[in-house]
């Protein structure tokens, strides 16, 4: 059996039991909880987390290392963004379109008097863009600041390109690593369908029926607007972009998407998404390497969904109604704060107070979804990494026609 297959039947498996025991005895889920899903859970979750730094640093000085010159450094560059912020907006927009039209928050009566939350301060896009480049780039590895890795690492990739053979014996020490992190990754990987059984049960069992039920039309729009921006957004532009096939692109990258649906975190699943993306789609390792990491850092959108629809739904069960001044205010603000709160801890919940701040809207309604943040939270995790593989396919296939990319480093066919 496959590993994709095992992993498939791990999360089902998990939902089920989960869903059952939040039923039936919540008294003994709580207890297998303690003492088997969460450790499972953990333990899959640490072992993959353990990868993602020297897996970061490895990959982008080795990709940047290989691209060696600086103007193609910068195309690629250029491309990666302006694909991040586009999908990012159209995301937003079909959240806010959904949403709109759909009304979740004109669906019930919502109690708006006993809800209290308490707004974190996010960092400004300037200080994010001046705390890119580290003072200590080990304190950086060591609290696993994603982008002052990243900037870091292009530094050294950079060196390595321009002393050429001064530095031949350091590039192969790092190839050496990056080989040994992927098989480790593989290692890793076989724990994988307990792993995510174990996170499954816990999400879906401590949160059962009762959060999908209150806040139930709420849930579904941001599902569906996920499922939408997923297929046609990437699909489409993997199919006119990319010229490839979609299908031949969800089906080759769908083991990394359950890995990000039951881990919920799209560093945690970095690893799994490059192998699954340089493997399954044929991503040279040096497009995946640059392309993939910074993706896991500023592309966040499914986050952009939930924003936008969460933004229309507590303005509806507050009884206000947005502006067309508005609502394009909510997605200039969320694409700017994708960037602006890269790296931050609870990145989602930020944004959004963020952009509830930018149209007045009272920033205690988001305790209002708090309830069933962490379902959608995986399948906003699932969107994310996947925007970040189409990405890395279109790069890859862009520098293919420009002949940046060898010949043993071309995209897989979609056959």
């Amino acid at each position: 059996m496959k590993l994709a297959t095992k992993i498939i039947i791990g999360l089902i498996a998990g939902g089920i039991v989960g869903i059952i025991l939040n039923i039936t005895s919540p008294d003994l889920f709580k207890q297998l909880d303690t003492f088997l899903f969460t450790p499972l859970g953990k333990i899959f979750l640490n072992l993959i987390n353990m990868l993602v730094v020297p897996i970061v640093f490895f990959s982008i000085t080795l990709g940047v290392a290989g691209l060696g010159d600086p103007k193609k450094l910068g195309r690629i560059g250029g491309k990666t963004i302006a694909y991040f912020l586009s999908t990012t907006a159209i995301a937003i927009i079909i959240g806010l379109g959904l949403a709109l039209v759909i009304q979740p928050g004109n669906a019930g009566e919502f109690d708006t008097k006993n809800t209290e939350y308490k707004a974190e301060e996010a960092p400004s896009v300037s200080d994010t863009l001046l705390n890119i480049f580290p003072k200590n780039p080990i304190e950086a590895m060591a609290s696993g600041d994603m982008l002052q890795i990243i900037a870091f690492s292009v530094f050294i990739g950079f060196g390595i390109a321009m002393l050429g053979e001064k530095t031949a014996a350091v590039k192969k020490v790092l190839e050496q690593g990056n080989d040994l992190m992927m098989y480790l990754v593989g290692v890793v990987m076989k724990f994988a369908p307990y792993g995510t059984f174990g996170l499954i049960a816990t999400a879906v069992g401590s949160q059962g029926f009762d959060a999908i039920k209150a806040m139930g039309l709420y849930f579904i729009v941001v599902v569906l607007a996920l499922v939408i921006h997923a297929f046609l957004t990437y699909g489409s532009s993997i199919m006119f972009l990319a010229k490839k096939s979609p299908v031949w692109f969800f089906k080759g990258f769908a083991p990394a998407m359950t890995v990000g649906f039951s881990t919920s975190s799209s560093n945690a699943t970095l690893p799994v998404s490059m192998e699954t993306a340089q493997k399954n789609l044929g991503v040279p390792k040096q497009i995946s390497g640059f392309v993939q990491p910074l993706g896991a850092t500023i592309n966040m959108d499914g986050t952009a969904i939930m924003q936008g629809v969460a933004t229309v739904f507590i303005a509806q069960v507050y009884g206000q109604d947005l502006t067309v001044t508005q609502l394009l205010t909510v997605v200039l603000t969320a694409v700017l704060a994708s960037i602006g709160t890269a790296g931050v801890p609870g990145v989602g919940l930020i944004m959004l107070a963020l952009v509830l701040n930018s149209v007045n809207l009272p920033v205690e309604g988001i305790a209002l979804i708090l309830g069933i943040d962490r379902l959608l939270d995986m399948a906003r995790t699932t969107v994310n990494i996947t925007g970040d593989a189409a990405c890395a396919v279109i790069v890859a296939e862009s520098e293919k026609k420009n002949g940046s990319i060898p010949p043993d480093n071309k995209i897989a066919e979609s056959t």
